[in-house]
């Protein structure tokens, strides 16, 4: 079980493959609509957020692909539902600058991380503009590189 402060943020999940296929333009945080069941499990670190993405409907942001899975003590009487669509709330001035935003070319929502903040579950999401294979690769060779410097000073210094 996570402790945390009132004030601390805690990381819940990372969507790693997010900066492997974006640019990240600007950053959110928005709050999120959970059961209890929810909750619970994402106490527990039962949560995926690899294959999330947001959509806008009906001027409201909406996460999809997010996985929760349920512990094995659930509730009789709940039917949970490990990969509904769950609403994310942020300020109607913010959703309708994003809607501007996301109508132009090329533009997308993508969830960053989930994290508690004050005792509830925010998660952080991005306008985001996806990358060219080519900028991959380039991602790549950075990636590699920095690597091998690691590698490098990691063996001078013994």
């Amino acid at each position: 079980m996570v402790t945390q402060s009132k004030t601390s943020t805690a990381r819940i999940a990372d969507n790693k493959k997010a900066a492997f296929n974006y640019f990240f333009e600007e950053k959110y945080e928005a709050g999120m609509v959970l059961q209890g069941w929810e909750v619970k499990a994402i106490r527990e670190g039962k949560v995926q957020l690899t294959d999330g993405y947001v959509v806008i409907r009906d001027g409201e942001l909406y996460l999809i692909g997010c996985q929760i899975n349920p512990l094995k003590t659930a509730s009789t009487h709940v039917n949970p539902d490990s990969v509904r669509t769950r609403k994310l709330l942020m300020h109607k001035d913010e959703i309708r600058r994003l809607i501007g935003k996301v109508e132009q070319k090329g533009y997308t929502l993508v969830p960053l991380n989930l994290h508690w903040k004050t005792g509830r579950v925010k998660c952080e999401i991005a306008l985001a503009r996806g990358k060219a294979e080519h900028d991959k690769r380039d991602t790549i060779k950075d990636r590699e590189g920095k690597r091998e410097v690691e590698r490098a000073l990691k063996s001078r210094h013994r």
